[in-house]
Protein backbone atom coordinates (compact mmCIF):
# COMPACT_ATOMS: atom_id res chain seq x y z
CA UNK A 1 0.00 0.00 0.00
CA UNK A 2 0.91 3.26 -0.86
CA UNK A 3 1.12 6.41 1.90
CA UNK A 4 0.39 8.81 -0.28
CA UNK A 5 1.27 11.99 2.47
CA UNK A 6 4.53 10.80 2.49
CA UNK A 7 4.89 10.72 -1.10
CA UNK A 8 3.13 14.31 -1.34
CA UNK A 9 5.61 15.44 2.02
CA UNK A 10 9.14 14.24 -0.52
CA UNK A 11 7.98 17.19 -2.46
CA UNK A 12 7.05 19.58 0.34
CA UNK A 13 3.32 19.07 -0.37
CA UNK A 14 0.59 18.34 2.03
CA UNK A 15 -3.15 17.06 1.18
CA UNK A 16 -5.71 19.54 2.22
CA UNK A 17 -9.42 19.07 2.90
CA UNK A 18 -11.44 19.36 -0.13
CA UNK A 19 -12.76 22.81 -1.10
CA UNK A 20 -16.79 23.01 -1.13
CA UNK A 21 -18.57 22.67 -3.98
CA UNK A 22 -19.19 25.97 -6.32
CA UNK A 23 -22.44 24.83 -7.82
CA UNK A 24 -25.13 21.75 -7.55
CA UNK A 25 -22.56 18.50 -7.54
CA UNK A 26 -20.27 16.80 -5.54
CA UNK A 27 -17.05 16.51 -5.41
CA UNK A 28 -16.18 13.08 -5.81
CA UNK A 29 -18.77 10.10 -6.48
CA UNK A 30 -17.92 6.16 -5.96
CA UNK A 31 -18.98 3.22 -7.88
CA UNK A 32 -17.93 0.33 -7.74
CA UNK A 33 -14.28 0.22 -7.20
CA UNK A 34 -13.53 3.38 -9.35
CA UNK A 35 -13.83 7.08 -7.86
CA UNK A 36 -14.62 9.53 -10.23
CA UNK A 37 -13.75 13.73 -9.30
CA UNK A 38 -15.50 16.68 -10.46
CA UNK A 39 -13.57 19.36 -12.18
CA UNK A 40 -10.58 20.46 -9.11
CA UNK A 41 -9.83 24.25 -9.43
CA UNK A 42 -6.30 25.09 -7.86
CA UNK A 43 -8.10 26.34 -4.69
CA UNK A 44 -5.96 26.88 -1.90
CA UNK A 45 -7.49 27.56 1.79
CA UNK A 46 -10.66 28.13 -0.19
CA UNK A 47 -10.13 30.91 -2.55
CA UNK A 48 -8.26 30.88 -6.13
CA UNK A 49 -4.41 30.74 -6.31
CA UNK A 50 -4.18 32.35 -9.20
CA UNK A 51 -6.53 33.59 -12.46
CA UNK A 52 -6.31 34.23 -16.23
CA UNK A 53 -4.84 32.34 -19.23
CA UNK A 54 -1.85 30.66 -20.45
CA UNK A 55 0.34 32.08 -22.78
CA UNK A 56 -0.86 35.49 -21.53
CA UNK A 57 -0.52 36.12 -17.61
CA UNK A 58 0.33 32.57 -16.86
CA UNK A 59 3.13 30.85 -17.94
CA UNK A 60 3.84 27.59 -18.50
CA UNK A 61 5.49 26.67 -15.50
CA UNK A 62 2.80 28.42 -13.28
CA UNK A 63 0.30 26.46 -15.22
CA UNK A 64 2.28 23.09 -14.27
CA UNK A 65 1.94 24.32 -10.61
CA UNK A 66 -1.17 25.49 -10.87
CA UNK A 67 -1.86 21.68 -12.64
CA UNK A 68 -0.35 19.92 -9.76
CA UNK A 69 -2.31 22.09 -6.76
CA UNK A 70 -5.66 21.00 -9.05
CA UNK A 71 -3.80 17.30 -9.00
CA UNK A 72 -3.98 17.52 -5.24
CA UNK A 73 -6.71 18.68 -4.74
CA UNK A 74 -8.61 16.30 -6.60
CA UNK A 75 -7.08 13.64 -4.24
CA UNK A 76 -8.25 15.44 -1.36
CA UNK A 77 -12.06 15.19 -2.99
CA UNK A 78 -11.09 11.47 -3.61
CA UNK A 79 -10.57 11.20 0.03
CA UNK A 80 -14.26 12.40 0.60
CA UNK A 81 -15.29 8.99 -0.30
CA UNK A 82 -12.65 6.54 0.12
CA UNK A 83 -9.44 6.59 1.53
CA UNK A 84 -6.08 7.93 -0.79
CA UNK A 85 -3.87 5.06 -0.04
CA UNK A 86 -6.70 2.96 -0.93
CA UNK A 87 -6.16 3.84 -4.82
CA UNK A 88 -4.18 1.06 -7.04
CA UNK A 89 -4.12 2.71 -10.26
CA UNK A 90 -4.78 6.41 -11.68
CA UNK A 91 -6.59 5.53 -14.59
CA UNK A 92 -7.83 9.27 -16.51
CA UNK A 93 -6.72 12.34 -15.63
CA UNK A 94 -8.29 15.10 -17.94
CA UNK A 95 -6.85 18.50 -18.01
CA UNK A 96 -8.74 21.68 -18.94
CA UNK A 97 -6.03 24.71 -20.05
CA UNK A 98 -7.56 28.23 -20.42
CA UNK A 99 -5.26 29.16 -22.83
CA UNK A 100 -4.79 32.49 -24.87
CA UNK A 101 -5.39 32.57 -28.54
CA UNK A 102 -2.81 30.21 -29.79
CA UNK A 103 -2.04 28.73 -26.54
CA UNK A 104 -0.79 24.90 -27.74
CA UNK A 105 1.62 24.12 -24.93
CA UNK A 106 -1.82 22.47 -22.90
CA UNK A 107 0.17 19.05 -22.36
CA UNK A 108 3.10 20.48 -20.75
CA UNK A 109 0.79 22.10 -18.10
CA UNK A 110 -1.37 18.61 -18.10
CA UNK A 111 2.03 17.43 -16.88
CA UNK A 112 2.29 18.97 -13.28
CA UNK A 113 -0.98 16.46 -12.58
CA UNK A 114 0.36 13.42 -14.57
CA UNK A 115 4.26 13.83 -13.22
CA UNK A 116 2.71 14.29 -9.13
CA UNK A 117 0.81 10.84 -9.90
CA UNK A 118 3.80 9.02 -11.29
CA UNK A 119 5.88 10.02 -8.26
CA UNK A 120 3.14 8.93 -5.70
CA UNK A 121 2.14 5.38 -7.97
CA UNK A 122 5.00 4.62 -9.92
CA UNK A 123 3.54 2.78 -13.10
CA UNK A 124 0.39 2.85 -11.93
CA UNK A 125 0.54 6.71 -11.25
CA UNK A 126 0.72 6.56 -15.16
CA UNK A 127 -2.78 7.22 -17.00
CA UNK A 128 -4.69 8.05 -20.06
CA UNK A 129 -4.65 11.75 -20.00
CA UNK A 130 -6.71 14.58 -22.52
CA UNK A 131 -5.45 18.06 -22.51
CA UNK A 132 -7.83 20.23 -23.99
CA UNK A 133 -7.75 23.65 -24.54
CA UNK A 134 -10.51 25.70 -23.95
CA UNK A 135 -11.66 29.69 -23.52
CA UNK A 136 -12.77 30.01 -20.24
CA UNK A 137 -12.93 28.15 -16.80
CA UNK A 138 -14.61 28.86 -13.64
CA UNK A 139 -13.84 31.66 -11.96
CA UNK A 140 -11.36 33.26 -14.51
CA UNK A 141 -8.94 29.42 -13.35
CA UNK A 142 -5.64 28.60 -15.61
CA UNK A 143 -6.24 25.38 -15.05
CA UNK A 144 -9.15 22.65 -14.26
CA UNK A 145 -8.14 19.09 -13.69
CA UNK A 146 -10.90 15.79 -12.95
CA UNK A 147 -9.49 12.15 -12.29
CA UNK A 148 -10.31 8.94 -12.57
CA UNK A 149 -8.63 6.11 -10.22
CA UNK A 150 -9.43 2.78 -9.06
CA UNK A 151 -9.33 1.41 -5.48
CA UNK A 152 -8.68 -2.13 -3.62
CA UNK A 153 -12.13 -2.94 -1.49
Amino acid sequence: MIDVRAKLAEKGLTLPVASKPLAAYVPAVRTGNLVFTAGQLPMVDGAISKTGKLGAEISIEQGYELAKICAINALAAIELVAPVDSIVKVVRIVCYVNGAPGFTSHPAVANGASELFAHIWGDAGVAARSAIGVAELPLNSPVEVELTVEIKD
